[in-house]
């Protein structure tokens, strides 16, 4: 019966493949993935991020997807108040069930930034470029023609092939994002606003997948994304909330994934100076509609942000499996006070 869940695990593990993208439940926290257009647009002058999602625990197979991605911008003022550039790097491996079927992406990305004078608004377009690989290994996968009627039989012919194709391909992305940040337009304590609004399409070209010898007619499905988030002081306290929504829609497809983290303030920003910035820790909870919840709590202090999240599957599926889905990041931003350089005033 093992054998036979991890089948059924594996297949629906590589159908949706087909048509649905990896994710993380830590939107905030893979920008690149998001949209294109948030390239470079942060608090800073480099940012790195580091994600790990470990998906299904016991299900008796493994599912892991790791993302490392790195941007910066360029040519930006101190006052942030002139247009530039953003340039990003990523890459991400996601692997998974006994196939070990699995998705290899690089991509770079390149954004255009306008910020409105010192109002605070910000405009940014980007554009993505990739270079993929799928591949797996069906030699350690049972089929259900394998069943001798009491137990899986590895030894009888499945008559199946014991590998899919292995192929690359190209791929092609863009994103509009908007952020409006009313701390430049205040040196009040307790009154930073933020708000940021993205639209993006993925995969426009609509690669090719060849997963057999032979002419293929699958394609990947263009993905859609919009996202909104906010960030509110409540006013005469060290608390803020921060909340976002993501909705995904590929093919058939659609995800929706929501929620708030409330934040507690330990350390305080220099509004004049900016020689450090608020240090907080959160607590919230997220959810992905029709399928689960995610309790959260992130820790960030002088540019390095920790947040970890565990899913908690509610829908139909947890009768596949037991246990959620265990998920990581961490990431640093080079701010004015960096911890490892600083930056001299730039004109």
């Amino acid at each position: 019966m093992k054998k036979a869940l991890i089948l059924t695990l594996a297949f629906f593990a590589y159908q949706p493949l087909n048509a649905q993208d990896l994710h993380f439940s830590q939107t905030a926290q893979t920008p690149l993935l998001i949209n294109p257009g948030a390239a470079g647009v942060f608090d800073g002058w480099e940012r790195v991020n580091i994600n790990h999602r470990n998906q299904w625990l016991g299900a008796g197979t493994q599912f892991m997807t790791t993302s490392i991605a790195a941007d910066v911008n360029l040519w930006k003022s101190d006052f942030n108040d002139r247009a530039h550039a953003g340039l990003g790097v990523m890459f991400y491996n996601d692997i998974g069930g006994d196939s070990r079927f699995g998705s290899q992406v690089g991509s770079l990305t390149l954004s255009g930034i306008v910020p409105m004078g010192r109002s605070g608004h910000i405009l940014s377009a980007g554009v993505q470029g990739g270079f993929g690989q799928r591949k797996a290994d069906l030699s350690n996968v049972t089929f259900m023609n394998q069943w001798d009627g009491s137990s899986f039989d590895p030894n009888i012919l499945s008559g199946e092939a014991n590998t899919v194709t292995s192929f690359a391909y190209m791929d092609a992305s863009a994103g509009l994002y908007y952020v409006y940040d009313g701390g430049q337009n205040t040196f009040a304590r307790n009154e930073d606003f933020k708000f940021q609004l993205g639209v993006a399409g993925y995969h426009l070209n609509r690669p090719e997948l060849k997963y057999t010898n032979g002419v293929s007619t699958d394609r990947l499905h263009r993905k859609f994304v919009a996202n909104a988030g906010v960030v509110a002081d409540i006013p005469a306290t060290v608390f803020a909330i921060d909340g976002s929504v993501v909705q995904f829609v590929q093919g058939g497809h659609y995800e929706t994934l929501l929620g708030m983290m409330l934040r507690y303030r330990f350390e305080n920003a220099t509004k004049i100076t900016g020689n450090s910035h608020d240090a907080f820790v959160g607590l919230g909870c997220y959810a992905r509609i029709r399928d689960g919840i995610i309790p959260s709590i992130m820790v960030d202090w002088r540019g390095f942000q920790f947040g970890m999240s565990y899913d908690i599957t509610l829908s139909a599926l947890r009768n596949a499996y037991r246990g959620g889905s265990l998920e990581f990041s961490l990431s640093y931003v080079n701010r004015n006070d960096a911890l490892f350089k600083t930056r001299g005033r730039r004109l």
